[in-house]
């Protein structure tokens, strides 16, 4: 959680500083979901992830080097600098992105999951989403298919009450989401999002019902992204005294409190070292060449 904070918040400063652009979604307040939840899946599971995507990617093993360079566009990142921060993507730890399309990772995850059924691989695919892509027909088209065919997908909804600038009671009639999904016939229900050891323990439990052959499962993770939705983002829509609320069940803390013998200072001395290292590599990274970037419109395998 350490990692993704602190990688988190020098984004946002080489951001400021023009060393990154586009667009930057920050994962900072939402770290328990990740780490709770993608230590407990095995190598060859795979994950699909959203535009919030950072602390997915480096939970699931992306090195910083490689995530940091693609943040600044060079070719030495995970999609050769090429997808930036929406676009993470490594193939060889089955990461599916980083999804700029508001629930456009579901039918991926799906898609995913109906392979590996039909090859009879024991595998479970990972999906992560907002509370926002709930109201999307892509959620309920995938969510169907999933307990039709009792395909093996957890879907994990990170509810951090806000769709970009809407509250959640804006959005949904029903704002019970694990109820919503419950409809559909699969196992589901609400987890603590800022404890990363309840959502540890959900996971774990979560997997065992796919593992087992029960079709998918989908896990409510209620939590609170601290920062606004992306740095274009004024964050006008929310009261101050709410984020600060929500700052006090900070999940870092949470955890330093149920665990008062970790050491956090030598946590934070290798974390600082590590993001150093990963932002010299990548400013001193170079840009793909312009005659690289008709590569890989078309396979290159004959």
């Amino acid at each position: 959680m350490v990692r993704i904070r602190r990688f988190e918040e020098r984004c946002a400063e080489l951001y400021s500083a023009g060393a990154i652009r586009g667009f930057l979604h920050l994962y900072v307040g939402e770290e328990a979901v990740a780490a709770g939840i993608i230590p407990e899946l095995r190598p060859d599971d795979a994950v699909v992830s959203t535009y919030r995507e950072h602390g997915h990617a480096l939970a699931r093993g992306l090195s910083m080097e490689s995530v940091m360079a693609e943040m600044f566009g060079r070719v030495t990142g995970c999609s050769r600098g090429r997808g930036g921060s929406m676009h993470l993507f490594d193939a060889q730890r089955r990461f599916y992105g980083g999804n700029a399309i508001v629930g456009g990772g579901l039918p991926v995850a799906v898609g995913l999951a109906l392979g590996d059924l039909m090859r009879e691989r024991d595998r479970v695919t990972a999906c992560f989403f907002g509370d926002g892509a709930v109201a999307e027909g892509e959620f309920h088209e995938s969510v169907n298919l999933a307990a039709l065919w009792r395909l093996p997908v957890l879907f994990c909804c990170e509810n951090n009450q806000y769709a970009m600038g809407t509250a959640l009671a804006r959005e949904h009639a029903q704002t019970d989401l694990a109820l919503r999904a419950g409809s559909y016939g699969l196992l589901s229900w609400a987890v603590d999002g800022m404890d990363v050891l309840a959502v540890r323990d959900a996971a774990r439990r979560a997997l065992e019902y796919v593992r087992g052959g029960n079709g998918p499962c989908f896990l409510e993770l209620r939590t609170y992204r601290f920062r606004a939705h992306s740095m274009y983002d004024a964050d006008r829509y929310r009261d101050k005294a709410e984020v600060e609320a929500w700052k006090r069940r900070d999940p870092i803390d949470l955890l330093l409190a149920a665990h008062p013998d970790l050491d956090l200072a030598a946590v934070e001395r290798e974390v600082a070292a590590e993001i150093d290292h990963a932002v010299a590599a990548a400013d001193a990274a170079p840009p793909e060449p312009v005659a690289d970037l008709t590569r890989f419109v078309v396979s290159e395998r004959p």
